[in-house]
């Protein structure tokens, strides 16, 4: 939506599609100019006879809007960018026009004040110079609403200004009609300003796609265009230089910064063979990359999309206000016609009262408030991303400031999901290597990951192991070889008891998962292997805990371990063996007792939970089952996000609400001020553009906020 400068008129604009009988659903998020559409089948086999209808509308309401259908390359960045022509693009010439026509406005209204003050000349003279200096000012104003009145728009912020300061000039009051007339221009100059450059820091922050790459053909570098280049084709990545697309590393070592994807701050170390991600940053050597995904379906597209559909999805504040705003004006307007006509009535005195209806036709428009709130949580969106936190709109982040319960699954979310040999218990005359040793032995052909976690626990301890001369692998129980050391049994208790192995010695009950070793019949030892609990899970259990939020864990897994896990990161509640409909159950047995819930989850079997919570987050590391059921992707996995993500939202929704509160209480306060007589036009296009512009500013501390 090129040369898109009204959130009021996009709010218009979207209302006038919606009601379209070809149109499903259509959502016009200003923020990204980017006009969303679900269209009846019939209408999809004429996309361009529907996109002049769409033109035909907006350009009814703001006649410089351009619609077009965005291309995979015009994304991002590329989208807030005007298109070009032969000369310059539409929206730099006007901004050109707009700053040259206040200088010389502000030359001339100078001059009129000057000449009004000194006494030089008749008083026409000072009269004649307002007089050009407002059609320099206004005329594209008078000449827009006079367009818009012939299309049936009325109440627009044109015709409101206009009929403002020509009923300022019509009680004779021309240098207060000029004046308010630049007040306002250099409001909506510095306004729009403003907005772009919101929008931009927002989308330079969130859009990371290469606009070129360097790709090898026979030994020779050449540049190309990032989405010509095509999986198979091997990029040079020098160092410094971000990565371009999704590959895999066919040459040199480096160090990658991947926070501009997942916000972890320390460089990770990647050589030949290994996966990369695009975004990342190339920090020390030379990469040669083999391309594995072309520029459309790499992670830095992915990220983009999700921020642009979150954009898309409106909170209900913005619903509201967006409701709101249709009735505010004509409320406004006929405030404004009660108060010249009634109290001029009563005490005769119609200049006065004329002029504070004026003051209320100036303060009548809603921009400030349409405007506010969308872009807030557009740059909640965006410094979510640059955390690694993907939200997929304003919804789900205004869902998140009612959770009173943060649920989470234990595998892979609170613990790292890689079990690790914890504990060695030795019986007999054995001691722990040797007890490591033996039963390693008889899990070099396991894939289970209890086996591969004992042959990790010996391979580090450089322990030299037997090959078994017969092996016998017992489902759910363990394995049964023969060793030179004799007959060795691996395995649980029901092994152990099967063999009729003595373990009166081995009461004592442990959390994690128990291989017990006999040899030739006796017991020799017993191993603990468990989950590793991340570093960062009692900082951010402790976190949640400052926001007054309760937490509690829902895992398949032992009691004990659940418990041991609960106990270590300090959270309130744990429910254990549960199945996926059980952890379901339970979710909806914690809201109806606490109220609104967020789970957090990674693996597949997370996806009914995540998609029955009030917010569901899946981590960046699990299944694509669960991070598309979910309403926030952690792409660093990292469970202090899960803290960040609450303290992003709260304060979002709170600048918010600062911003909607702001802007009503200033336009309450001048039509207060002047009812009894205190306020002024010129306070009154403060109420409008300056307060506009103030509530840009305020929306843009999300993004910067530590």
């Amino acid at each position: 939506m090129e040369n898109l400068g009204c959130a009021n008129c996009a709010a218009k604009m979207e209302r006038h599609i919606n009601e379209l009988p070809e149109v499903n659903a259509a959502t016009l998020t200003f923020a990204t100019k980017q006009l969303r559409v679900a269209v009846t089948p019939e209408a999809a086999n004429d996309i361009s006879g529907l996109v002049g209808k769409f033109q035909e509308i907006c350009a009814s309401i703001e006649s410089e809007v351009v619609v077009s259908r965005q291309t995979a390359s015009q994304k991002g960045r590329k989208a807030l960018q005007p298109a070009e022509n032969n000369e310059k693009p539409q929206g730099a010439r006007k901004q050109k026009i707009d700053l040259i026509s206040i200088i010389a406005g502000s030359i001339l209204f100078i001059s009129g004040e000057t000449l009004g003050h000194i006494g030089i000349g008749t008083d026409l003279l000072p009269s004649f110079i307002f007089v050009a200096a407002y059609l320099v000012l206004g005329g594209e104003i008078l000449a827009t609403a006079g367009k818009n009145i012939a299309k049936g728009q009325i109440f627009d912020e044109n015709f409101l200004m206009g009929i403002a300061t020509l009923g300022a000039f019509a009680i004779g009051n021309f240098p207060e009609a000029v004046g308010v007339m630049l007040f306002y221009r250099i409001g909506e100059y510095f306004e729009e300003a403003a907005v772009s450059r919101s929008r931009s820091q927002i989308m330079d922050a969130v859009d990371l796609r290469p606009e070129v790459v360097n790709i090898i053909v026979e030994n020779v570098t050449k540049t190309i265009p990032a989405e010509d280049a095509q999986p198979g084709d091997l990029l040079f990545v020098r160092p410094g230089d971000r990565i371009p697309l999704d590959g895999i590393i066919t040459e040199g070592e480096s160090r990658l910064d991947t926070s501009p994807i997942t916000g972890e701050p320390v460089p990770i170390k990647a050589s030949a063979g290994d996966s990369v991600t695009s975004g990342c940053i190339n920090t020390s050597g030379a990469l040669t990359i083999r391309v594995e995904k072309n520029l459309e379906n790499s992670m830095v597209t992915r990220i983009l999309d999700s921020v642009e559909n979150a954009a898309a999805s409106k909170p209900k504040i913005d619903r509201f206000i967006t409701r709101f705003s249709r009735i505010y004006t004509p409320f406004v307007v006929i405030a404004a016609l009660a108060t010249a006509i009634l109290p001029s009535l009563i005490t005769g005195n119609w200049h006065h009262w004329i002029y504070t209806a004026l003051t209320f036709l100036v303060i009548s428009c809603p921009c400030a408030l349409v405007l506010s709130v969308p872009l807030a949580f557009f740059s909640g969106i965006g410094a979510g991303s640059k955390k690694g936190i993907l939200f997929k709109g304003g919804v789900s982040m205004e869902a998140l400031n009612q959770v009173s319960t943060v649920i989470m699954d234990k595998t892979g979310t609170i613990t790292k999901g890689n079990f690790v040999l914890q504990q060695v218990t030795p019986f007999q005359e054995y001691g722990e290597n040797e007890i490591i040793r033996l039963c390693a032995s008889c899990e070099q052909q396991s894939i289970h990951p209890i086996g591969a976690s004992i042959l990790a626990a010996a391979k580090e301890k450089g322990l030299m192991l037997e090959q078994a001369s017969s092996l016998e692998e017992i489902a759910g129980q363990g394995i049964c070889a023969q060793l030179p050391a004799g007959k060795i049994l691996a395995g649980n208790r029901r092994l152990m008891e099967g063999f009729q192995v003595d373990l009166s010695e081995c009461r004592q009950s442990v959390s994690g998962t128990e291989v017990l070793l006999a040899v030739n019949g006796r017991l020799a030892g017993r191993l603990v292997i468990a989950d590793t609990i991340k570093p960062e899970a009692a900082g951010a259990i402790g976190a949640l805990k400052k926001f007054k939020i309760r937490t509690a864990m829902l895992t398949g897994d032992a009691w004990e371990s659940a418990q041991d896990v609960a106990n270590a990161t300090g959270i309130d509640e744990v429910h254990a063996k549960l199945l996926p409909e059980g952890k379901l159950a339970k979710l909806q047995e914690i809201r109806n007792a606490n109220g609104g819930v967020m789970f957090v989850g990674d693996g597949i079997n997370d996806a009914p939970v995540l998609a029955g919570a009030d917010v569901g987050a899946a981590m960046g590391s699990g299944a694509d089952a669960a991070i598309e059921a979910a309403d926030v992707v952690f792409m660093t996995s990292n469970m202090e996000a899960v803290p960040d993500s609450i303290a992003i939202s709260k304060f979002t929704t709170r600048i918010a609400w600062q911003n909607v509160v702001f802007a009503l209480a200033i336009k309450a306060l001048v039509m207060a001020l002047g009812l009894v007589g205190h306020a002024s036009m010129w306070m009154a296009v403060f109420a409008d553009s300056g307060v506009a512009m103030l509530c840009v500013l305020n929306s843009m501390r999300v993004l910067y906020k530590k």
